[in-house]
């Protein structure tokens, strides 16, 4: 199993209204700068954090710039925890709790550092296809290693970086939201979601109110795990 600072990674004790904040992440190459673009625009490298025995994993594209003066959640180019930014890290984390998966759940990105727009370095550009390709063998050994049985992918870039994986594109995001796709390769379930910055945005066009979407979210990785190992 790769290093980690710590054991254990909820708090135990989180606030009403907070999910816990992870205490440890996963480490697998500490000062990894296999993409120097990436390794000068970042503040930390923004590690896994959850379960190592983990049922779910749950991938983001990339950490966002973050906010360094925020008390607890400044997302993880500065935290170094994936999934701890006030908004997006703390949303997809209730959504975990709300369905009853948030203790048997991991979360990462797909690209571990910051991307940062040349023209204004406190903003995220898109990773480039070698920036993805050169972070995918740390996807890959973290998938390896914890063997989930479905992958959450938010949103339209996580979601096409894990077919990367797989020698599959990604044609039409929004008609692929919770359409689970068996990963051979990887021997996954793959369920793309809304990220949660713009789920706000998409999920009435889904056809969605708020509580059916948790919902249905929790409906299909029931599926998933029922159907674990079968490929369509």
């Amino acid at each position: 199993m790769p290093a980690s600072d710590s054991d254990t990674d909820g708090d135990g004790d989180s606030a009403a209204g907070e999910p816990a904040y992870p205490t440890g992440r996963n480490v697998l190459a500490a000062d990894c700068a296999r993409c120097p673009a990436l390794a000068d625009s970042r503040e930390c490298i923004s590690w896994g954090t959850g379960d190592r025995d983990a049922d779910i994993v749950v991938v983001g594209e990339a950490p966002g710039y973050g906010n360094p003066d925020a008390e607890r959640w400044q997302g993880g180019n500065w935290t170094g925890k994936a999934y701890t930014s006030r908004h997006s890290g703390r949303r997809i984390r209730r959504m975990l709790e709300g369905v009853g998966d948030d203790a048997d759940a991991y979360y990462t990105n797909a690209v571990k550092c910051f991307p940062a727009d040349p023209d204004d370095p406190t903003t995220n550009r898109e990773p480039t296809d070698e920036e993805r390709a050169t972070c995918r063998t740390h996807l890959l050994a973290e998938l390896e290693a914890i063997e989930p049985t479905v992958v959450l992918a938010t949103g339209k870039h996580a979601t096409a970086s894990v077919l990367a994986a797989e020698g599959r594109d990604l044609e039409g995001f929004l008609d692929s939201v919770l359409e689970p796709v068996w990963c051979e390769r990887l021997d996954v379930w793959l369920v793309p979601i809304l990220h949660p910055s713009y789920q706000d945005v998409w999920i009435g066009r889904l056809d969605y109110e708020p509580a059916e979407y948790l919902e249905a979210i929790g409906k299909t990785i029931e599926d998933c795990r029922r159907t674990a190992g079968e490929s369509r």
